[in-house]
């Protein structure tokens, strides 16, 4: 299924069939009547009369064997390498508005560094960092910028220091420097290439790669991961988004020159060694479609409990490259199909806006503290390996939380014509991200997770309801924010969104009228000798 016009909106239900937070209806426009009667202030659209221009660019960032291998809260190594990883970059302009997508194949990115990245391009480029969106893919194959931040734990005692630098993974001071170096050049290149080109905006279906991890349990709670086949599984605890976002743009010549997928499940299926992971298959196949000049930025959608691992599956699960391959491929080919189904314009409004929700932090109590203290203080074989690891990761959090309580979260929205890129720093739950599709009245909208900065995981407060519970409600010093925060981000993505005026959907030329006679070969009698 492709969505290209107005008539197919009804369409969108499909995709939120899974989740009772669907609205009454989706509106295709908000008017300055509408926006004044909620107290939101609208934002004009760009003139139409300014046709869109767009370039893309990518660079290299892929780690150097031996550096650290994010995605874990210990040690580990780059030892091989499979595919690069990259930062991808789109750029767009009409009238005197531009907006900048940035994806990277990493796990996560801190705002720190994102805005030394945004200021750097804002330093050579007339561009503010309301128009810049940066984004991680949450590759656990990729470079080290996450999880431990350097300098982080610099106020703590010598002991919570060694637990955080010397027993946690940490992101590596010369690799941020270098990814930042190329991802600022590499802005730059596609900003100075913007060119006059057409865009499609569309989005395909993909329900056979991903699937939510997190299950309701015989015994009333809910587990992550429960085990393929248990028999003590009750039902699935969340839906997945099978909606495959793209937006294609293509040169005056007809050459597609990019596009942006965007698309809900955790990148991982390492592949083996340093890889983008499944985007690297995704970007393969689209490449081999639309020809290899065509950059390809990936957008994780919300999938902060959506995996490629199917629990239920009454066969064999897939591993290693095969499923990196499986996943990325198939995301990949509905990309294809829906880039080759797509009307194109040329009159497409651009408009950001960023708002900002200082979200309080969960205190460990001080018993947690005390008893995580005295494990941490003995070898993890003496403990148990994940007993001691989450008693780490609290003995951490309570020295954070002293130095920085709450978090300033960031929520942005880019608009490019009928669609709305709305953004926000969290692994943030599948059902949260169907809720701001479902109350947007814009034609397409496109979550995207872990991006401008990471507060880790946010779940639906039913995840910490008495039958909740799972790995991702666990308290770290990676994801701590209160319950009520996905519904925070919830309100104030929606609230942004409702400040944009959607633009029209392009439609196909029509046909022209019959004239004359039928084909002359086609327009006998059947011939028998």
């Amino acid at each position: 299924m492709h969505k290209i016009t107005t008539s197919d909106l009804p369409s969108r239900r499909k995709f939120l069939k899974q989740t009772s937070l669907l609205t009454a209806g989706l509106s295709l426009s908000l008017t300055t009547a509408q926006s004044t009667a909620t107290g939101i202030s609208p934002i004009s659209a760009a003139s139409v009369e300014a046709p869109v221009k767009a370039a893309f660019a990518d660079g290299d960032i892929s780690p150097e064997i031996g550096m650290e291998s994010p995605g874990n809260y210990g040690k580990g190594y780059h030892k091989t390498f499979h595919d690069p990883c990259k930062v991808r970059v789109s750029a767009f302009q009409s009238g005197e508005n531009k907006a900048l997508v940035i994806g990277f194949d990493a796990l996560a990115i801190y705002q720190p560094w994102v805005d030394e990245i945004k200021e750097g391009i804002g330093k050579r480029y007339a561009i503010s960092k309301d128009e810049i969106m940066i984004s991680a893919s949450h590759s656990h194959s990729s470079g080290p910028t996450a999880m431990v931040m350097p300098g982080q734990y610099d106020h703590a005692n010598p002991f919570i220091q060694d637990l955080a630098y010397k027993q946690s993974s940490c992101a590596d001071p010369k690799y941020l420097a270098n990814t930042k170096k190329t991802t600022i050049e590499t802005a730059l290149k596609a900003l100075e290439g913007l060119e006059d080109v057409e865009i499609g905006i569309g989005s395909g279906n993909e329900e056979k790669v991903s699937f939510n991890r997190r299950f309701f349990m015989k015994n009333g709670r809910t587990y992550t991961h429960p085990g393929q086949l248990n028999p003590e599984i009750s039902k699935v605890a969340g839906p997945i988004d099978p909606e495959v976002g793209v937006v294609g743009a293509w040169s005056k010549d007809g050459k597609c020159i990019g596009c942006i997928v965007n698309f809900a499940c955790h990148s991982t299926t390492n592949p083996g060694g340093i890889s983008a992971n499944w985007v690297y298959y995704m970007e393969q196949t689209i490449k081999g479609a639309m020809g290899k000049d065509c950059v390809v930025v990936f957008l994780q959608g919300a999938s902060g409990d959506v995996t490629q691992v199917n629990n239920r599956n009454p066969y064999k699960n897939r591993s290693g490259e095969e499923w990196a391959r499986f996943v990325g491929a198939n995301v990949g080919a509905e990309a294809v199909k829906t880039l080759l189904s797509i009307p194109r314009g040329i009159h497409f409004p651009i408009n950001s806006t960023r708002a900002f929700i200082d979200i309080k932090r969960r205190i460990p109590s001080k018993e947690n503290v005390e008893k995580s203290l005295a494990m941490v203080k003995k070898s993890p074989d003496e403990v148990g390996k994940t007993d001691w690891v989450f008693a780490k990761e609290t003995v951490m959090l309570d020295s954070w939380v002293k130095q920085k309580p709450s978090h300033n979260v960031e929520i942005q929205t880019i608009q490019l014509g009928p669609l709305v890129l709305v953004s926000n720093p969290a692994e943030f739950f599948c059902e949260l991200g169907l809720k701001i599709k479902a109350e947007s009245q814009f034609p397409f909208t496109f979550p995207v997770s872990m991006a401008n900065d990471c507060v880790g995981y946010v779940p639906t407060l039913e995840a910490f309801s008495s039958n909740g519970g799972g790995y991702e409600t666990r308290l770290t010093s990676y994801s701590n924010l209160e319950i009520t925060a996905g519904n925070q981000i919830v309100d104030q993505s929606i609230k942004l969104i409702k400040r944009l005026t959607p633009g029209s959907i392009p439609h196909f030329e029509k046909a022209p009228p019959f004239k004359g006679e039928p084909w002359n070969y086609g327009n006998v009698p059947p011939q028998i000798q």
